[in-house]
């Protein structure tokens, strides 16, 4: 973890990732890497307010901090050559594993991995959805849904040399309506391990101290009283749940 005065330099755009649908640069503080996300570059979506999904990237970050899971990168608020935006140190993941995979649908291993969904490729052969049944995934999977999020793509998973998991791009979060769209159904209908309950029973109690005031200058009053519901849910019914509403179960496209 870098020095805290070196996220207060100047903030340096080294390059752009146009794989984004949001304005996401490439950044430099002092001899740090990071992303940087402004405001300005937001598109305005039908289903979320405009001009915050920044702030709910930092909620997210809060929220995993609470957890005490590390699922999501350091996270903050900031200024820049586009104005202020979000500010996350980058990761660098590692390209020879894969956390979420499409597969042949007789290639699906039969340990280590949890089977999502069936479907036939753009050649019609029959293919597999599968991720991995780890620790770390389990958590995230924990982690969206406590944060509602809509946006769990297989590529917004980073495969960290060492097994660890790190989740990004969580500006589609805390809605106050059921959003979650995830590609990491796997575990449905599983009860919580104890240390997955410890976790969702942290966020909740935070959410009457310091964690539910900064949250309140990041999120709306009501989406705030979501969070705290969607814990209470989970505690008082300890499992993986299942799709529900009429919106997608998963996020397209899949990666």
């Amino acid at each position: 973890m870098p020095e805290a005065d070196v996220f207060d330099g100047a903030l340096d755009i080294t390059g752009r990732i146009t794989t984004a649908s949001n304005g996401t640069f490439l950044a430099q503080l002092g001899d740090v890497d990071v992303v940087y996300k402004p405001i300005s570059g937001e598109r305005p979506l039908w289903d979320f307010p405009s001009g915050n999904l920044a702030n709910r990237e930092v909620a997210a970050y809060l929220v995993s901090e609470a957890f005490g899971w590390n699922v999501v990168p350091r996270t903050w608020l900031r200024d820049g050559p586009f104005g202020e935006g979000m500010v996350q140190l980058w990761q660098e993941a590692d390209p020879e594993q894969e956390a979420v995979d499409l597969v042949a649908l007789d290639a699906v291993p039969e340990v280590g991995w949890r089977h999502v969904f069936e479907g036939r490729d753009e050649d019609d052969h029959p293919v597999a959805l599968i991720h991995e049944d780890s620790v770390a995934l389990r958590r995230m999977a924990v982690f969206d849904i406590v944060v509602n999020n809509a946006d769990r793509k297989g590529y917004h998973i980073l495969a960290m040399p060492d097994g660890h998991r790190h989740g990004v791009d969580h500006g589609l979060t805390f809605h106050v309506e059921h959003k979650l769209r995830t590609v990491l159904w796997g575990w449905l209908g599983d009860d919580l391990e104890p240390d997955e309950v410890a976790g969702v029973e942290r966020v909740r109690e935070g959410l009457a101290g310091d964690l539910g005031a900064r949250l309140a200058e990041l999120i709306s009053p009501v989406e705030l009283l979501a969070l705290g519901r969607r814990c209470d849910r989970l505690l008082a019914n300890p499992r993986f749940p299942a799709p529900r509403g009429q919106m997608p179960a998963m996020p397209w496209p899949l990666f």
